[in-house]
């Protein structure tokens, strides 16, 4: 019986090792895929342009097959030299964030992007839209099965030798069983410490990060038609942005400014995030008994109040974040933080604007320091005329906000 169960031994391993064998094969094809959406899906897209260029068919676009390579890792250096990266930040008009990655991971990245195809929905035969496909409860079903059919082996493992042990008239104790064994108790205790301890770690976390929180407002206010079809600019409305702490919600007055004249929406369909379709000339109604406003007469002929808009995008308050300083001083879009906001119908939280997220772009920020030649730049960093000499003398391409300060706690803490 000793022959058997070597066997049996050798069946389990073999079994064992295909299903890791999988498994590893599985991981490593999902590899690009993981790695983009870690690192590009907030800016790109596989197949179409978004806040920066579609990444399928890069390579093909770039002056080599290589240049991607050197591109992701040297974003701040080669703004400045190379005629390509130039270009493409004249057209998408936002800094590509600088990372660290392996050539192995730019490589899965640009693989899966060149690889990806669009999802086909299926229809239903009503005509609706097919929901989306959810298998969580068939993983976890599989795994459920899985982890039985383990059991049983193990139990049949066991009688098997005990089996063997009566045939050579060797005497053993009653086996322990699984639910009593303290190795299985332990081990499961051991699997949901860490599955506990690695939940709570990532929801503290995730604790006042709203990412895509896109609440609904008393009046749908598209960005999309106002400053993206529209052109209107950003500092028309939120002036404060670049003169002081807040970018301020813009008046009922600012927005009268406009619709005085404009009383109906004749633009492209507005639709909301559902769906369903937005009546454009409703919700300059809206505005109107917000402001007192009568349109036929022409006169405020009502007592007005202010909109109650939802504010999105909100600090903790233990954080000074001054608009003004990153707008006039640090010459930040507002893409940088908002995202491609000209193209968002209604605004949602683009960044989840944590910590590392904030300490992340001072450590790649340039500083304007001044130019006493052309007169431009911010005179403030003419106290650092030591980095000057350090960039002329070749001891440095460029000052980072990290290197004049910017990742100090007292700098956004105090």
């Amino acid at each position: 019986m000793s022959l058997n169960r070597r066997i049996f031994n050798q069946l389990l391993a073999f079994f064992l090792f295909i299903a890791l064998f999988s498994f590893a094969n599985t991981s490593f094809a999902a590899d690009g895929e993981a790695l983009f959406k870690a690192n590009c899906a907030n800016c790109h897209k596989p197949m179409e342009d978004y806040i920066g260029p579609m990444l399928q068919g890069a390579r093909k676009r770039e002056p080599n097959p290589q240049w991607a390579l050197k591109w992701v890792n040297n974003v701040n250096s080669m703004l400045e030299t190379d005629p390509y990266a130039k270009a493409m930040l004249a057209k998408y008009n936002v800094r590509m964030t600088q990372f660290n990655l392996k050539e192995d991971e730019i490589t899965a990245i640009l693989d899966y992007a060149d690889s990806y195809k669009a999802p086909v929905p299926v229809a239903p035969a009503g005509g609706a839209a097919a929901p989306a496909e959810d298998n969580s409860l068939m993983f976890g079903i599989l795994t459920l099965i899985l982890a039985v059919i383990a059991l049983i082996l193990l139990q049949v493992n066991s009688s098997l030798r005990k089996l063997t042990d009566e045939k050579d008239g060797i005497v053993r104790s009653e086996p322990v069983p699984f639910y009593r064994n303290k190795s299985y108790l332990m081990l499961g205790i051991l699997i949901l410490f860490c599955f506990g301890g690695y939940t709570t770690i990532n929801s503290a976390m995730g604790l006042g990060r709203m990412k895509g929180y896109q609440p609904e407002q008393p009046i749908y206010y598209s960005h999309k038609v106002h400053a993206g079809t529209n052109q209107i600019s950003c500092l028309y409305c939120h002036g404060g942005a670049q003169d002081s702490k807040h970018a301020n919600v813009p008046s009922v007055n600012t927005c009268m400014n406009c619709h005085k004249a404009i009383k109906e929406y004749k633009g492209d369909p507005i639709v909301r995030e559902d769906g369903s379709a937005v009546n454009g000339t409703a919700e300059i109604q809206k505005l109107y008994s917000y402001a007192g406003w009568n349109p036929d007469k022409k006169v405020y002929d009502q007592p007005g109040k202010p909109i109650e808009w939802v504010k999105i995008h909100n600090l903790p308050d233990h954080v000074y974040f001054n608009h003004s300083q990153h707008v006039k001083v640090g010459k930040q879009n507002c893409q940088t933080c908002h995202g491609n906001i000209q193209e968002m119908p209604e605004v949602a939280q683009f960044s989840d604007l944590s910590m590392g997220w904030c300490i992340n772009c001072h450590r790649e920020s340039k500083v304007d320091f001044y130019n006493k030649a052309t007169g431009e730049g911010n005179k403030y960093y003419s106290i650092y005329e030591k980095f000057h000499n350090d960039i002329k003398a070749g001891k440095m391409d460029s000052v980072t906000v990290e290197k004049i300060g910017g990742t100090e706690c007292q700098k956004c803490h105090y």
